[in-house]
């Protein structure tokens, strides 16, 4: 057997069953530690199968699984998908994993602490080295710690989104140790980049999600089979992104030099990994 996703509940998986059913590829359902996982019974289906999880993941309202449940399931079933805040707090934690739901409460605390009157003491603590009198080279945490920093709710919320819908998808499907690797690579040399390019005032996960956004479009293109693409449309806007930070256009502080560092390291990881990883 071989795994395609995971869902949050049993009768949510038996509509995508029931579907696939339909289309010759048996599945069945199996206990996880988040909701159930759905499992393909015949390898030679599995990439086939994963394509139509990932549709059902955007649209599970689509009437051609409800029809699905009445042609090759019980009829009397009623699919249950639960209150809308339930399926979204469900869809949330099981939609990443322990280090990609780490870094994101790491990073809601910090700017908390920021906005609840700490925030001299934080930026001291946490910032590279150079942005405070001091900061010596025997604090080597400071080369990763600006990427927990965030000034702004729009920063925050941009950063974690990306890192939540990217970085939980690689740490899923792949696991812990290729998003740890992107975590530490990209969140230090990236911030040495920046600090040559604009100074040591700066803060924010941009470069890490540049990374995985590399990293995920990598393995898209070399490596389809396992299931972590992105959409071109994202990538596009991502690039576009990348560009108007180097026009001022928006009138915003935007560390261009972690971006692109951060971009090269995902794009590096992500040649290697392709090559490394097996299905």
């Amino acid at each position: 057997m071989v795994e395609i996703g995971r869902l949050p509940n049993e009768r949510a998986a038996q509509a995508l069953i029931d579907y696939l059913k339909g289309e010759k590829i048996e599945c069945k359902i199996l206990p996880a530690e988040q909701g159930v996982s759905i499992c393909v019974l015949n390898e030679n289906h599995s990439t086939r199968a994963r394509q139509e999880f990932e549709r059902f993941t955007h649209n599970p309202h689509d009437p051609k699984y409800l029809q699905a449940s009445w042609d090759n399931g019980d009829s009397k079933l009623k699919l249950d998908y639960g209150s809308p805040f339930l399926q979204l707090v469900t869809q949330f934690i099981t939609g990443a994993g322990p280090l990609t739901l780490g870094i994101i409460f790491i990073c809601i605390l910090v700017f908390a602490g920021f906005n609840l009157g700490f925030a001299e003491p934080i930026y001291q603590h946490l910032s590279f080295f150079n942005a405070v009198p001091g900061s010596g080279l025997s604090e080597f945490w400071r080369l990763f710690t600006p990427s927990l920093l965030h000034f702004s709710a729009l920063h925050i919320i941009f950063n974690l989104l990306w890192w939540w819908y990217l970085g939980g998808k690689i740490e899923n499907k792949l696991g812990l140790i290729p998003l740890l690797t992107l975590l530490i690579v990209a969140g230090t040399l990236p911030n040495i980049a920046q600090y040559f390019v604009g100074g040591p005032n700066f803060g924010g996960l941009s470069g890490v999600v540049y990374a995985v956004v590399g990293y995920t479009w990598i393995m898209g293109t070399k490596r389809p089979e396992l299931g972590i693409g992105l959409p071109p449309a994202y990538m596009g806007f991502m690039l576009v992104w990348l560009v108007f930070g180097f026009t001022d256009m928006f009138g915003l502080s935007i560390a261009n030099g972690a971006h692109i560092g951060g971009l090269l390291v995902g794009l590096a990881q992500g040649l290697i990994d392709s090559k490394r990883i097996k299905r």
